[in-house]
């Protein structure tokens, strides 16, 4: 029967195909059956599993300190005495005994076993209980599982997930996966962008998707509205095609941007570079007249690879995307691992208690000066094939920035001794994205050689709203006065010195927000490809004079609605 479930938008893109529903934890294991011979060795893997998991639980609780050691280690306390409740082991050792089912399997028996005499309780609370459950099982399962893909998709498949990592995103699409449903997320999460460079419909923020929807189940999403729809009907699919049909025809009409020039209708060229993770974003920017690339996502490279990659893989890599570029500049950004991007090697702690605010950027990389090191080898090895430039990510203080510089200096007359042919300048640039560096930009900026702007993290800082939490959505918008007051401020000082500045955040990449970007006095921005014509078409359709004459009303702006009321007027007039 038909039905529409609520999301949020967060990679657009139209998709048709079969439910592929992974429950929380990945327990949508097929139903796999063992010889009598090999129970002692399955009841052994199960064990391991289970030891595994006590001893990553106690070296946890170990590393927990003051009030999180009392807030999580009461929730830990009772997942370890769950993980000794001998019905929850018992019946899985049974399953496996007696019904000769794989432990992963017999896992799964169980939990349902479980899950239905606490759906059955009266009491809210106890039937609550079973996300407990659901947690230890989780990890018992992750630990069953360590040599497989977390997760699998099939040609034509929408997958309804409660999660789905950066790294995955790519994996899923190669094997044929159309769309993605999450039931956590938010727009503005590293998947999310990843998902949009992929052109992979996204919607996130669905947490009755996982409830209401089972495998095989036929969906239609639309990722650019949120729209979800199980069991469509003739109308829906109707709508679905002309989407698809309009969606070829929008891009036709931009596909004839693709040499035009990136100029405002009073006659000022603007600035686009690209954003890039890969090869193919690099060819693609190149193919669509980017400026240069303005950010090269580095830490792609570390969370592809169950080992770090070492100075010639990385090397290699900076070389492509500078040979790629053909003499347009490409800025490295070194590595920003932390966050919601953990790699699978450990360097990014996945278990901080305020990842957002922890060992991340560059912070990591003087925490680790010869991984730093290794790193700076390489992005200077590729600059002797063309221009480069060094991007740091979450400076603070002018401090980190002069380290870095004297490390980048000895490093180069390391290489040179070595007889590599680097080039003479390697220009180094901060990244504004802590409220901090944009407040004490006037005492640093002369170490700079070029800004970018990285407004999601800016945002999320100055208004402690994390922008992976979907119910602070809200609250959460580049459209507030002080984060606009903040951005004229330090576009401001990068122009007094005479500092390129370019905004490399999400909201560089939406042709809605091009009038107001405009209006603050940027004349240089860096996106993903993915919608770099559509931001080209927005800029020629813009006057920068009239923009700037009406930036004063727009700094005026006491709140979100008034911002958007400015913004709304100016892009009708630009459309």
């Amino acid at each position: 029967m038909r039905q529409l479930i609520p999301g949020s938008a967060a990679a657009r893109g139209s998709a048709l195909g079969r439910a592929r529903v992974r429950l929380p934890h990945a327990l949508d294991i097929e139903e796999v059956r063992i010889h009598a011979g090999d129970v002692e060795a399955e009841l052994a893997r199960f064990q391991s599993a289970v030891t595994a998991v006590q001893e990553e639980m106690r070296d946890l609780r170990n590393r927990l300190h003051g009030a999180l050691a009392q807030e999580i280690g009461e929730f830990l306390d009772l997942h370890t005495l769950l993980l000794d409740d001998p019905e929850l082991l018992s019946g899985i050792e049974d399953l496996i005994r007696t019904g000769l089912y794989a432990a992963d399997y017999a896992l799964r028996l169980q939990r349902n076993r479980i899950a239905a005499v606490f759906e059955g309780m009266d009491d809210p609370y106890l039937r609550s209980r079973i996300d407990d459950i659901d947690q230890v099982i989780g990890r018992l399962h992750a630990a069953l599982q360590s040599r497989h893909p977390v997760l699998q998709g099939n040609s034509g498949e929408i997958l309804v997930v409660d999660t789905v990592a950066p790294a995955e995103l790519a994996q899923l699409q190669a094997q044929g996966v159309i769309g993605v449903i999450t039931s956590g997320g938010s727009q503005l999460s590293h998947s999310a962008i990843l998902a949009r460079s992929l052109h992979l419909p996204l919607v996130v923020g669905s947490p009755q998707s996982l409830i209401k929807i089972n495998d095989g189940d036929v969906l239609l999403i639309d990722g650019g509205t949120g729209l979800v729809v199980q069991d469509p009907n003739a109308n829906d699919l109707r709508e679905h095609h002309q989407r698809i049909a309009e969606s070829r025809r929008e891009r036709r009409q931009l596909n004839r941007l693709r040499r035009e020039p990136t100029r405002t209708l009073d006659g000022l060229d603007i600035k686009l570079w690209a954003n890039a993770e890969s090869r193919k974003d690099v060819t693609e920017a190149h193919a669509l007249g980017a400026a240069g690339v303005g950010l090269y996502r580095t830490e792609f490279l570390f969370l592809e690879s169950n080992t770090l990659p070492d100075e010639d893989t990385q090397f290699r890599a900076y070389r492509d995307a500078v040979l790629a570029m053909t003499g347009r500049t490409v800025t490295i950004r070194t590595l920003d691992l932390g966050a919601d991007k953990a790699d699978k090697t450990g360097l990014a702690l996945r278990d901080e208690p305020n990842p957002a605010l922890g060992l991340r950027g560059v912070r990591l990389s003087l925490a680790r000066l010869d991984l730093l090191q290794v790193q700076l080898r390489a992005i200077l090895r590729a600059s002797g094939y063309g221009p480069v430039r060094v991007l740091l990510p979450m400076i603070t203080s002018g401090e980190e920035v002069l380290h870095v510089r004297k490390l980048l200096a000895h490093t180069a007359d390391m290489l040179r001794a070595e007889g590599h042919e680097i080039a003479a300048q390697i220009p180094l640039g901060a990244m504004i994205e802590v409220p901090s560096a944009a407040l004490s930009l006037p005492t640093f900026i002369k170490y700079c050689d070029f800004l970018s702007v990285g407004t999601n993290d800016l945002v999320q800082y100055l208004l402690a709203a994390d922008r992976t939490n979907e119910a602070l959505e809200t609250l959460y918008s580049p459209l507030h006065p002080a984060v606009l007051k903040l951005l004229r401020d330090v576009v401001r000082t990068a122009q007094r010195h005479d500092t390129p500045i370019t905004v490399c955040g999400e909201i560089a990449a939406d042709p809605i927000y091009v009038p107001l970007l405009l209006a603050l006095g940027l004349s240089e921005l860096s996106l993903h490809p993915a919608t770099l014509l559509e931001v080209r078409r927005a800029i020629r359709a813009c006057h920068i004079g009239q923009l700037r004459a009406a930036a004063p009303a727009l700094l005026r702006a006491r709140n979100r609605q008034q911002i958007e009321r400015w913004l709304a007027a100016h892009v009708a007039v630009t459309q």
